[in-house]
């Protein structure tokens, strides 16, 4: 059997997994794990031995949560194995407890059950169970049986206690360990009390030692939390959702609050057929997975157990670890796998405990210890070795250290025979349960003892006990062994016996005893005690001693400010309490002093206060009863006038207002209160005046006051402590009357006069001012017009809109108020006259008349224009004639009866309601006599070329002209006068006009228009076209056909409806439906090749002529058809169908040859990208829209992005980029500063890509401010702002 070695050990010294102590506080129970090296005849069929560490096997079923403890070896019988000779048995037993930096490992014998037991009690390692079913907890957990460290242990050092961190009892449901199939769903649920917590505890689930389960959440792992109010019990559930076999393994779930403990670790077996192979990579299957992963979710944290698909760089490792390892010790696996890389040393050890050991034949022992020996406490024991050479110094070992033979010691006996090295162990205890080892040379072996303890028994269990508090409990129990140990629990949790502790626990040879001096209430409850052989429990009931009143609590009133003394006596007197007031608990301060002296308990308070009024209890701790009295305190009423801040009790009010006066009262009892205005009694429930009273206070409230509410009024104060009076003087005034309604005596365009009289009234008070309004006759808004009192009578309002009709009134002002508004005054309205006319001048002179025009004034008014008045007078003097006797509203007018030949001024003025308006004159005098004018015709523009119109519309020409007198007007046609019946022509003074309602085509020809003034002559020529549809084309022949082509020649139409030709229509039609498709349309030409026409077919062609009226109405159509044959076929086949449109040009081809056409290949007009005009530097002023051009070539059309400063510009609303045949345009809208910058212009297509680039410069700066206000970024303006400061610098 190989040497035993250390616990598996995490780099840190820490054991790999940690048990937590139960919620009670004890050390874990330990976990033992059993390994059984089966008879001789299972290892020839090939049975592999079963083996568990700490978790039960997969393929068993789930064991009970509580641990196991190892037991005494039983040798079977002949008949059992067939051998009289004991098999060898391997027993490992672990013991995990958390300490500071030690892992120490126990052994307890155990041996196989029987072969006649059932397949599940045969496959799953249990240890033989005891004659009577106990498990003594002492030896489960003791600490004098260890593994071997391997490097040699002190024997003293055995002994030593193990440091357990403090922990509290948190958890009242802890998980429990079970088993599973593999793909199934588990949960496990841990719940704590929240009744002492102020808040949510701290709840973490490992896996071993280091593998936190909260970074491992996803669909193979859940982690739940519950509350529930009502119980205040939280509640945390981990769920496993298909689980994999390599879940298997020891769980942990902590707890932690505040500077509280408490912890619960439980196993999970994931039960699957084992299958697998050696020939994986030891490397990557036993290392553990990352958070990082794609399984990170799928708690993948333990090593592979079964083959599957490693992920590896390499196809096969460099180094066989399998070889290092089976050749190495077992101290040097933890070392071997740290070197190689390999995490999961838990599940490397149980895979090295499945390959078959291969016994070396040694060469130093003839024959080595036997893996086990058993021996009963106090018997001996003889550990026997055969050397081979017997010449070879042998070194005993316990426990690693070397056993050395003293001569005052009989404990150890060395005895040589022969070859025979034989050491016995006299009287053996406990301690010698251990790993002993011989070392010859070389070589070494190893086997293990195991002490047989019996089981202490209960002789005599804990009976029963009823007392009451204060009194000594004592509890007795008898075993059958001296010196045992034993182990006093109070409701399942272990008694804390320390030196602060309230249990004593002490020993008299078997018997044991547990004494509670001082027994309280929190006492009761089921004690038991513990021993390795049995338990016994008993109930301890602790009652309160029954509550006698001697001297109940008395009702009392009390004077405010007096002290107050609450006295009672209760038996037991050792009882204390806690004195209520109005269901508030009572603390002691410097005003409130509590006592308690045996069976008087006192509450006393300095200087009572009404505060101190209320029902006082007094609670005996512990019990039901309570004792109660009511204390009253009284005060006598008091008025508190000196809140009030009033000179002599006085209240000034203004009339109208609501006056609510409210004075402090105090008194208690709540004093009565009357409120009295000489003999009357203000009550409750009057209308406009009451009285009031709230608590402390009392108020009068008057909701309008009046002059007659002014006086003195009596407030009257009774209780049952006293009476009290006051008095309360008030006076009431008043705002002024409201002055008389304003005189508006003066009018202007845009202000008044206005004055007014006092108001009769002045409420008492001086006047102060007055203020005024105005508001428009159709509105109701008024507008003050002073924000300064005016202490005089009169105003005058300016700023008022002409025309518009107005009302004023007046406010008078007092120390008290501003009084009700004044009647308005009479509607008046501002108006003036308007400006003087414009661009007054002469029209027309005559013998004896002058015509005048001009234009209206800039300015009207309101008051609107009624006319215009025309003066004139004779140069030289200063009469002024009014020519119109009635105003004209025209612009134009005509002075007549005016003496030839003489000289006059003319003037105009502008009349309206307000008056007439300053005159307009000519400025030079007018000379009364006709001036020839000579003649002269304007042309529009429309007519300078040839007017066309379609024949059936109508013709409307007018031509304007000039001339004094009024010009002779004639019309010509071709040189011809025109006749009126086919024309009508309309002269005036200024223009002439031709009609022709519906015209024709005959009506076509230059028209000569004279004008004729005396001997003065001007002439215009007027060009009138009428078109109409044109005429079909003449003549359509076929002129020649080959392939799937027809060649066509026609000759233009005889009538080209007056316009030319703009183009033809050519359509075909196939001989057997006729039905017409036009080929093209627009074409200029004369002769056309129709192309693509179907083998087979007979097709007609007819033409259509078209001019700027439209297509002609009839259509031109070959006489012949022409008949598409197909290639090679015999002319005599053909030639009575086709038709010849040249004979002696159109041959057929000869028979059997073929028309040869040439393949053309289609250009390709792909290309990349390619700017033919690049971006040009640009300066830009900040506030003005500024553009980006450039052009670029490219098949197919390329894709556009404009960058500013190598970013990409998207959904800027800054920015309108334009593409347009090529050219690429970017936009800035009203650029700033920080928008100047390299801009450049990417285009794309599959082909390639190019770019260009330029610079952009914004000109024209603005403050921080204003780049604010815009929305720009701060890291921007200060990037502008510093650029800005550099440049400015440099310049």
């Amino acid at each position: 059997m190989p040497e035993p070695t250390k616990k598996d050990e995490t780099p840190n010294g820490q054991p790999e997994e940690s048990v937590a102590p139960d919620s009670n506080g004890v050390l874990p129970l330990p976990e033992i794990s059993l390994e059984v090296s089966p008879p001789p005849e299972a290892v020839a069929e090939g049975q592999e031995p079963v083996e568990t560490d700490g978790t039960q096997p997969e393929h068993a079923e789930p064991a009970e949560p509580e641990p196991v403890q190892a037991v005494a070896a039983q040798e079977p019988g002949p008949a059992e194995n067939g051998s009289n000779q004991p098999q060898p048995v391997e027993v490992g037993v672990k013991e995990q407890a958390e300490s500071g930096n030690t892992t120490e490992k126990g052994e307890g014998p155990c041996s196989p059950r029987p072969p006649d037991e059932d397949d599940a009690a045969a496959t799953t390692p249990s240890p033989t169970p005891r004659p009577d079913d106990s498990v003594p907890l002492p030896e489960m957990g003791r600490k004098d049986s260890v593994w071997s460290l391997g490097e040699g242990q002190a024997p003293e050092d055995l002994d030593k206690p193990i440091d357990t961190p403090p922990r509290s009892t948190l958890l009242i449901e802890s998980p429990q360990s079970a088993s599973m199939p593999v793909g199934g769903d588990i949960s496990f649920v841990a719940k704590v009390e929240a009744k002492d917590l102020l808040r949510k505890p701290t709840v973490k689930w490992f896996k071993g030692k280091w593998m936190d389960l909260a970074s491992k959440t996803g669909k193979h792992l859940q982690l739940k939390e519950t509350f529930d109010r009502q119980t205040k019990i939280h509640t945390f559930e981990m769920h496993i959702i298909k689980a994999k076999e390599n879940y298997a393994g020891n769980y942990r779930c902590e707890v932690t609050y505040k500077d509280k403990f408490d912890s619960c670790s439980f196993d999970l077996e994931v039960k699957e057929a084992e299958t697998g192979s050696q020939n994986i990579d030891i490397r990557s299957a036993f290392k553990r997975s990352s958070e990082g992963q794609e399984d990170a979710g799928e708690l993948d944290f333990s090593g592979l157990l079964k083959h599957r698909e490693p992920k590896q760089e390499d196809e096969t490792p460099d180094v066989d670890v399998w070889d290092i390892l089976k050749n190495a010790r077992p101290d040097q696996y933890e070392k071997i796998a740290f070197m190689y890389g390999i995490t999961d040393l838990r599940g490397l050890l149980r895979r090295m405990k499945k390959i078959p050991k291969q016994e070396k034949k040694s060469e130093a022992f003839a024959k080595k210890l036997e893996p086990a020996y058993q021996v009963d406490k106090g018997g001996k024991i003889r550990l026997v070795v055969d050397l081979a050479d017997p010449t070879v110094d042998l070194k005993w070992y316990k426990n690693g250290q070397e056993i050395r033979p003293s001569p005052n010691q009989r404990k150890y006996i060395f005895e040589h025979k022969g070859t025979q090295r034989i050491m016995v162990i006299n009287n053996c205890s406990v301690n010698d349960d251990a790993a002993y080892s011989v070392a010859a040379g070389d070589e070494k072996c190893a086997t293990e003892l195991f002490v047989k303890e019996l089981p202490v028994k209960i002789v005599k269990g804990v009976e029963p006990v009823k007392t009451t508090v204060n009194e000594r409990i004592e509890l007795e129990c008898e075993v059958s062994e001296e010196g045992a140990q034993v182990k006093w629990m109070k409701n399942g949790v272990e008694v804390p016996t320390g030196v602060r502790s309230r249990y004593r626990v002490k020993s008299e040879g078997t018997k044991h005893f547990l004494v509670i001096d001082d027994a309280s209430r929190e006492d009761t409850g089921t004690y038991s005690i513990m021993a390795s052989g049995g338990t016994s429990e008993a109930h301890v009931q602790v009652d309160l001693k029954p509550l006698k009143i001697y001297q109940d609590l008395q009702d009392m009133k009390v004077m405010l400010g007096q002290p107050l003394k609450l006295h009672c006596e209760i038996y037991p007197g050792n009882v204390p309490g806690r004195w209520y007031r109005n269901g508030q608990l009572i603390q002691p301060n410097d005003r409130i002093t509590i006592i308690h002296r045996n069976k008087v308990h006192r509450l006393e308070i300095e200087s009572s206060s009404l505060h101190d009024s209320g029902d006082y209890t007094f609670v005996p701790e512990g019990y039901s009863q309570s004792l109660s009295a009511k204390i009253h305190i009284i005060d006598p009423p008091r008025v508190h006038l000196d809140s009030l801040n009033f000179p002599d009790n006085m209240v000034t009010i203004v009339a109208g207002n609501k006056l609510r006066l409210e004075i402090p009262i105090s008194g208690e009892p709540a004093p009565r209160v009357v409120w009295m205005k000489g003999e009357r009694v203000i009550l409750e429930s009057g209308h406009r005046v009451r009285a009031e009273t709230y608590g402390d206070q009392t108020s009068l409230t008057i909701d309008i006051t009046e002059r007659e509410d002014s006086g003195n009024y009596k407030i009257v104060l009774q209780n049952e402590a006293g009476e009290a009076t006051a008095s309360v003087k008030i006076k009431v005034v008043d705002i002024p009357d409201p002055p008389e309604a304003p005189l508006v005596p003066v009018v202007g365009g845009d202000w008044c006069s206005m004055t007014w009289e006092p108001p009769k009234y002045d409420g008492g008070s001086p006047m102060l001012g007055y203020f005024i309004e105005r508001k428009k006759k159709q509105s109701s808004r008024w507008m003050r017009l002073n924000f300064d009192l005016i202490k005089e009578t009169s105003f005058e309002p300016k700023k008022m809109i002409e025309g518009v009709p107005y009302e004023v009134r007046i406010f008078a002002v007092n120390a008290i108020g501003v009084s009700k508004p004044s009647e308005p005054s009479k509607a008046f309205t501002p108006l003036a006259v308007t400006s003087e006319p414009t661009m007054l001048v002469v029209d027309d002179v005559t013998d004896d008349t002058v015509t005048v025009k001009w234009r209206p004034p800039e300015t009207i008014g309101a008051a609107g224009l009624d006319g215009y008045l025309v003066e004139y007078c004779i140069e030289g003097g200063n009469d002024w004639v009014v020519s119109n006797k009635e105003l004209t509203e025209k612009t134009k007018y005509t002075i007549t009866g005016l003496t030839p030949g003489s000289k006059i001024l003319v003037r105009v003025r502008a009349i309206n309601a307000a008056g007439p308006s300053p005159p307009r004159t000519l400025q030079h005098a007018v000379l009364v006599k006709e001036v020839i004018e000579p003649p002269k015709i304007r042309v529009p523009r429309h007519l300078k070329q040839t007017y066309t119109r379609r024949v059936g519309e109508a013709v409307n020409l007018v031509v304007p002209f000039m001339g004094k007198p009024r010009p002779k007007v004639t019309w010509l046609k071709e040189g011809k006068p025109i006749e009126p019946t086919h024309v009508s022509i309309r002269n005036t003074d200024c223009d002439s006009i031709i009609f022709i309602r519906k015209a024709e085509r005959s009506h076509s020809g230059k028209y000569e228009m004279t004008v004729q003034v005396e001997n003065h002559v001007d002439t215009a020529i007027i060009d009138i076209q009428i078109v109409d549809l044109p005429g079909p084309p003449q003549c359509v022949t076929i002129e020649d056909v080959w392939g799937g082509n027809v060649a066509l020649v026609w000759t233009p139409p005889k009538d080209n409806g007056n316009a030319p030709i703009t183009g033809y229509t050519i359509q075909k039609a196939d001989k057997k439906t006729m039905e017409w498709f036009t080929c093209i349309e627009q074409y200029h030409r004369t002769c056309i090749t129709i192309t693509e026409l179907v083998v087979g077919n007979e097709y007609f062609f007819r033409i259509y002529s078209e001019n700027m009226c439209g297509l002609s109405e009839a259509a031109t159509v070959t006489k012949k058809s022409a008949l598409i044959v197909k290639e090679g076929i015999s002319p005599h086949d053909t030639a009575q169908h086709q038709y010849h449109a040249q004979p002696h040009s159109f041959t057929l081809p000869p028979t059997g040859m073929q028309l040869k056409t040439h393949e053309f290949n289609d250009r390709d007009f792909k290309e990349a990208p390619k700017f033919t005009q690049p971006l040009i530097n640009t300066f830009a002023i900040a506030g003005y829209n500024a553009t980006l051009n450039c052009s670029v070539r490219a098949n197919p059309r390329p894709k556009v992005i404009w960058m500013k400063n190598k970013i990409a510009i998207l959904d800027d609303p800054r920015y309108r980029m334009f593409s347009n045949q090529g050219v690429c345009t970017l936009e800035i809208r009203k650029p700033s500063p920080y928008d100047g910058g390299m801009y450049t212009c990417k285009a794309i297509n599959d082909l390639g890509e190019a770019q260009v680039d330029c610079k952009l410069e914004v000109k024209g700066g603005f403050t921080f401010y204003e780049l604010m206000q815009r929305g720009v970024p701060l890291h921007l303006i200060d990037k502008y702002i510093n650029e800005h400061k550099i440049v400015e610098q440099e310049k």
